[in-house]
């Protein structure tokens, strides 16, 4: 099956082959002014930030003019920083699908420029996100550790303005990944649990192999029609990604 995966691995069936690390800075160089509108409703606005060496998908989420940043990878913070003044936007916090470095670059710069922010990722995860490197993977750049305000569980909720999301904890491709789904518009932040037509490297230092079948069942229980924004790559729909019935 094709699909991104973090850190440069793929899998041996996939097809495709990874690009370069030159063409990859390359293409860090043009995404670095890049955002768009991805997903609109009366009741939310979504938009895409492809960011970081990886094109690491990160996410500004509004609803009734209050915002959630999710996953801020590398380079991100000035472009949520200018839609927040476009849009008008009061910032309330910083979610996190898992604490790989290339989905927290920018947390401590979001924090300098929005202090009162709150920062949640599941309690698995913290460890990596209060000193970045301790998971094992070795750091393209230095970034600083935060520590998290917000430790996340299995089925908590968070609201944001006239929405709630769901926590779902799929450990896999790290002990403490998780994704953010809202039922009522049927939307899923699966984080690198899964992408198009494939899921997340499960070779790294945290990651959980044995897990990684349980929490992909877990989704495809979800509607068909569930909307899912990935960590990398492009938006798919649980229905769409029929070969998870038969993990």
């Amino acid at each position: 099956m094709p699909g991104y995966e973090p850190g440069g691995q793929r899998f041996e069936s996939s097809p495709e082959q990874f690009l370069s690390f030159f063409i990859f800075q390359e293409i860090h160089s043009l995404v670095k002014l890049f955002y768009m509108l991805i997903y609109e409703s009366p009741e939310l606005k979504i938009w895409q930030l492809p960011s970081g060496p990886f094109e690491t998908n990160c996410y500004l989420l509004a609803s009734e003019k209050l915002a959630y940043v999710i996953d801020p990878a590398p380079d991100s913070a000035p472009r949520v920083l200018q839609i927040v003044e476009k849009e008008k936007l009061q910032l309330q916090g910083i979610l996190l699908t898992h604490s790989h470095w290339d989905h927290i670059s920018d947390v401590a710069a979001l924090l300098k420029l929005y202090p009162q922010l709150f920062v949640a990722v599941h309690e698995a995860d913290r460890f990596n996100l209060q000193t970045p490197g301790a998971d094992g993977l070795p750091l393209m750049a230095y970034i600083e550790g935060v520590t998290p305000t917000k430790l996340l569980k299995d089925k908590d909720v968070l609201q944001l303005g006239n929405s709630s999301w769901e926590v779902i904890h799929t450990p896999g491709h790290s002990t403490g990944s998780i994704c953010f789904y809202n039922v009522k518009e049927g939307l899923l932040f699966s984080g690198d649990t899964l992408f198009q037509e494939t899921y997340g490297n499960i070779s790294f230092p945290t990651s959980e192999p044995k897990k990684m079948k349980s929490s992909l069942r877990k989704l495809s229980q979800l509607p068909a029609d569930t909307k899912v924004f990935p960590g990398h790559g492009q938006d798919t729909t649980i229905g769409t990604e029929k070969w998870l019935g038969t993990v």
